[in-house]
């Protein structure tokens, strides 16, 4: 796999005032980590969306800050995002120590077929889309495959406890928590559907019949008074 590398230079502007930069393609990202001192610093909106798009929140990622001769690893602990617009508002990175462990929460991949799911009075359900893992940063797997090919019958289940991992890799979610499962179908009740809106027709047409029996009375009143 490729080493993802993106420049970063310090950030004097802070506040309110980095909509400023904004405008010009540069996003505000924030440094921070484990007995480090925090760095407020910025790059290029561009790179940096790139570089997103390909590492989500477990991929390592070299920021190489100028004037620094050994880049720094991170990963992404956090962004913000105008969900209106689209733009990038903020990034925030957690450097890490190659040598010291690190918790993060990692997808979970649905691979295989369930033999359960040939029957269309079943479904599944994916309870748990990520799992929290502790494992050193060379460790940080991008993702975790959990095959279903297991899950023949009703109510079978993969709990956390069944997923098969590195030996240096952690979970720390209960054991017993379901990740994924196979259950019943609900079952649309056509009938009861079906009556209710015949019921609803038959009283439609009496509220019709009784609308226009006043007006037939009233026809019938006027004919008998003109004879």
């Amino acid at each position: 796999m490729d080493k993802l590398e993106l420049k970063v230079t310090n950030r004097e502007i802070l506040g309110k005032k980095v909509k400023h930069l904004r405008r010009q393609g540069i996003t505000p990202v924030h440094l921070f980590g484990h007995g480090i001192e925090s760095l407020a610093l910025q790059c290029d909106t561009g790179e940096l969306e790139r570089v997103l798009g390909q590492a989500g929140q477990t991929r390592l990622i070299s920021l190489k800050l100028a004037k620094e001769k050994k880049p720094r690893a991170a990963v992404v602990r956090e962004f913000d995002r105008d969900w209106r617009k689209g733009q990038l508002l903020h990034v925030d990175f957690y450097q890490v120590k190659m040598e010291e462990k690190i918790k993060l929460e990692v997808p979970v991949v649905l691979v295989g077929e369930a033999p359960a799911l040939k029957s269309k009075t079943t479904m599944l359900e994916h309870a748990l889309g990520t799992l929290t893992i502790e494992c050193l940063p060379a460790k940080i797997p991008t993702s975790l495959e959990v095959d279903i090919s297991s899950l023949t019958e009703l109510d079978q289940a993969i709990r956390v406890k069944d997923v098969t991992l590195d030996k240096d890799i952690t979970v720390l979610n209960n054991p017993e928590l379901v990740v994924v499962k196979i259950s019943s179908r609900p079952v649309e009740k056509v009938e009861e559907k079906v009556v209710e809106k015949v019921v609803e027709a038959e009283a439609e047409e009496v509220a019709e019949e009784a609308a226009e029996a006043p007006k037939e009375a009233t026809r019938d009143e006027k004919k008998s008074k003109e004879t």
